[in-house]
């Protein structure tokens, strides 16, 4: 709840923003092509993922306040496909080891600031809340798939998830971000219904790398080019 009322006197803030004649205030849209991969303790050892990609669909929209022409700050709502890759996932009940994609989708709210030329290359930084609502989970043996749930709003993930970010945004509108969930992906405490718990003992984090283009750059001026 602190975290949602920070994101709330942020949001706020650059609401205020709209109202000062020095700040311009502008809209931006942008896709986003995710890498991704996580951090995994598995019953106390560490692990590794697979790189997972997903280029589609992700989808952000800013409510941008540049203050100056070398400070800014900014909000908005994202759409968001994330996830990772589990090579020798281990079922708790049978300790029999598989493949697991697991992904969801996710509503996102980020608050953030930007600093630098905000006209050529600057960098830019925030906290981003986000809200899954569709649960994806693949199981593969030997490369072939051999499960597969899915569900909205599955209370096999953490139902609140949240992190840090950061990216560069380059001259012509090129834009590198990389972000982290403070949040573990799955509900450790999830029981199936066979009263087994999938996840317990698996601890993930997920982190990526996205590219995105003129993620803030002002909708009206795109419009005006075309």
């Amino acid at each position: 709840m602190k975290n949602v009322l920070t994101l709330f006197a942020f949001s706020l803030l650059l609401t205020t923003s709209v109202n000062s004649q020095s700040s311009k205030v502008y809209y931006s849209v942008a896709g986003e092509m995710i890498f991704s991969w996580a951090t995994i303790e598995d019953q106390g050892n560490e692990a590794s993922s697979l790189m997972r990609w997903s280029p589609v669909f992700n989808l952000q929209s800013f409510i941008n306040s540049d203050l100056s022409p070398h400070f800014g700050i900014f909000s908005g709502l994202a759409i968001r496909n994330v996830g990772y890759i589990y090579d020798d996932y281990q079922d708790p009940a049978t300790l029999v080891i598989n493949k697991k994609k697991f992904r969801s989708y996710n509503l996102a709210l980020p608050v953030g600031i930007k600093v630098g030329n905000l006209s050529n290359l600057f960098f830019y930084g925030g906290y981003e809340v986000e809200f899954p609502f569709h649960y994806k989970e693949k199981t593969f043996d030997d490369g072939d798939k051999i499960d597969k749930i899915t569900g909205w709003f599955s209370n096999r993930q953490e139902s609140f998830q949240h992190g840090f970010l950061a990216g560069i945004q380059f001259p012509h509108g090129i834009n590198l971000k990389f972000k982290y969930y403070l949040s573990e992906f799955h509900n450790q405490d999830f029981t199936d219904s066979a009263g087994n718990k999938p996840y317990a003992g698996l601890k993930s984090n997920i982190f990526y790398l996205s590219l995105s283009y003129d993620m803030f750059k002002d909708v009206r001026t795109a419009y005006e080019m075309n």
